[in-house]
């Protein structure tokens, strides 16, 4: 398809998709018209409007979910990225704070969980104290104690177990050298002075704390249960689903936990009996069998989400398209430049870079505007007050002109680099190659099975020198969204997550430290905005687009709808089937 068809396509594709807006998630569409009021009107199921996909559905039966990838951690003091979180705290395991599980602006609210409200904060906010739930079990029954909380929380330090959330290094107070719980030692700043109560002694005041103990470090693992790096396998359950088996790369399968008392968890609603991942599915299989489902795929989602090729196979078929989940992301997809080394080391080459890339390509390669919108910031709209920044006014297809003119004063010409990206991400991998090399940039494109994309990333010495990846925030602060790209302290060695550009910039970390300690929210929010603008003139990165979250369900299956909190998964906690007698196919 040439450029003018895939455009008039995607137009299409816009016109018939009516897209609903999150908190969390909403943002400007972004059009050559500029204009963003249809954006702001439209609603579509499983969204914002109150309903889901298939209704309410039915107790019982096997739910399937589709895959091309395997997961990369279901520790909970490793998992941070999506689908992977989602499932595991979910399912598998309970955290001291959740997200509700509703549609729309409601999934970006916090309730309590394990605990019995969202947190108490004392001395000005440096100090957070919460209750624990009474009949809390694990799946063998056993009760689930403040100390195990705690355990996890220090596992989160452990070197050895990377990949997970940094709150915890950052806020609790003596965590600097503090290595984990495995050696033995303990972190005197968590507090569990009985088996229900446990308290955090914070560096600095957190307004916002509550927010982060909705992460998977904030579950509990009992200490007897302890597996290192091979806990991943078999996460012990305090959720209402167990691990039955788990054949990495081909199947994991959940049962339910008979200890888990409904009447403990106002939020999961744990509909099938069963819950079978079936991994490693290729190229189009996933969105194919959804769309005809068949059999047991009838009861099936996917995940992660919709190939963008499989958008015009939906959207013509009206029962298809009703079956789609379409909620908005909040999430930000960038070009990376490693920094640590050259060429981009030099911010005029990176300034280039900023210029060269052509971001309408990285919409159309990953299926039009109908599932993706031009970026012109690193924060997304949702933690910009639902406006659009765009300070550097950079034209959407980029200017090679202009870049081939900074690379000559920066007396950099010819490079030759290389980008690595995850194996479905090569065509977006191949747009980047094609218009930086329009500004005289050759670039090899390297593609990373997905189950192995992020721990590729995390080896900060082996990092390629460009990437493409996303980041989404924990909760609507822009405090979970630029250190964490941004940061240079929070770069590791074996685990890196965010600082994808390994960026150390002094005066960038200052500014992050000043922020962080403002008493005020709405003074720190417009502070983070202002950051974002210095940012973009530095160019560690290059923002490519703001995704929405396409997925589709089977014919049989109900509850269904995009969760915000979750950057807009699908909610494990409320979906289920209509029928579970037809779950086996």
């Amino acid at each position: 398809m040439n450029r003018r068809t895939q455009t008039a396509l995607a137009a299409a594709i816009a016109a018939a998709l009516t897209l609903g807006l999150g908190a969390c998630g909403s943002k400007d569409k972004s059009d050559s018209s500029g204009d963003t009021a249809a954006a702001s009107s439209t609603k579509g199921p499983g969204a914002d409007t109150g309903t889901a996909v298939g209704g309410t559905p039915v107790k019982g039966g096997t739910l399937t979910v589709l895959t091309n990838q395997d997961f990369a951690h279901l520790d909970p003091a490793r998992n941070w990225t999506l689908p992977q979180m989602d499932f595991g705290t979910r399912l598998i395991y309970r955290t001291l704070v959740t997200f509700k599980a509703e549609p729309g602006d409601a999934g970006n609210q916090i309730v309590p969980d394990l605990a019995t409200d969202t947190g108490r904060p004392s001395d000005g906010g440096k100090t957070w104290s919460f209750t624990l739930r009474d009949g809390l079990k694990y799946e063998d029954g056993s009760p689930i104690k403040s100390s195990d909380i705690k355990y996890n929380v220090e596992r989160s330090f452990s070197p050895d177990l990377t990949g997970g959330p940094d709150y915890a290094a950052q806020y609790l107070a003596g965590g600097e050298n503090y290595k984990g719980p495995l050696t033995g030692e303990h972190l005197a700043s968590i507090e569990t002075p009985d088996d229900k109560t446990i308290v955090f002694r914070l560096k600095r005041p957190v307004a916002e704390f509550a927010y982060t103990a909705t992460l998977p470090t904030f579950a509990p693992v009992p200490p007897a249960q302890e597996k290192g790096t091979q806990y991943d396998m078999r996460p012990f359950s305090s959720g209402p689903y167990k691990i039955e088996s788990y054949d990495r790369g081909k199947q994991l399968v959940l049962v339910r936990n008979s200890n888990w008392d409904p009447s403990s968890d106002p939020i999961r609603k744990a509909y099938p009996d069963k819950i079978v991942v079936t991994q490693g599915l290729k190229g189009g299989q996933v969105d194919d069998r959804i769309i005809a489902s068949d059999g047991a795929d009838a009861s099936a989602i996917e995940m992660p989400w919709m190939r963008p090729e499989s958008v015009a196979k939906v959207l013509p078929k009206p029962d298809v398209k009703a079956r789609m989940v379409a909620e908005r992301t909040g999430c930000t997809d960038s070009l990376y430049l490693n920094t640590s080394k050259a060429p981009f080391d030099d911010p005029k080459v990176r300034e280039a870079v900023m210029w060269a890339v052509d971001r309408e390509a990285q919409v159309t390669a990953f299926g039009g505007p109908a599932i993706a919108d031009v970026a012109t910031s690193f924060l997304p709209p949702s933690l910009t007050g639902g406006v659009k920044a765009d300070p550097l006014k950079i034209p959407a297809a980029g200017d090679p002109a202009k870049a081939k003119d900074l690379l000559k004063a920066a007396g950099k010409t010819d490079l030759k680099v290389s980008l690595t990206v995850s194996l479905g991400d090569k065509t977006r991998g191949e747009a980047i190659q094609q218009s930086l090399s329009k500004a005289g940039i050759q670039v090899t494109v390297n593609t990373v099975d997905p189950s192995a994309f992020t721990d590729t990333l995390g080896d900060a010495k082996a990092a390629p020198e460009l990437t493409i990846n996303g980041w989404c925030p924990d909760y609507p602060s822009g405090a979970t969204f630029l250190p964490f790209l941004f940061d240079g302290r929070t770069i590791k060695d074996k685990g890196n997550q965010g600082n994808y550009s390994q960026f150390r910039d002094q005066a960038t970390m200052d500014e992050m430290d000043r922020i962080a300690a403002l008493p005020d929210v709405t003074e720190a929010n417009e502070a983070w905005k202002k950051l974002d603008e210095t940012l973009l003139q530095k160019a560690p990165a290059v923002p490519l687009m703001w995704q929405r979250r396409a997925l589709l369900v089977g014919t049989n299956v109900a509850g269904a709808f995009g969760a915000p909190g979750y950057a807009g998964m699908i909610d494990m906690a409320t979906v289920g089937l209509k029928d579970p007698a037809k779950s086996q196919g």
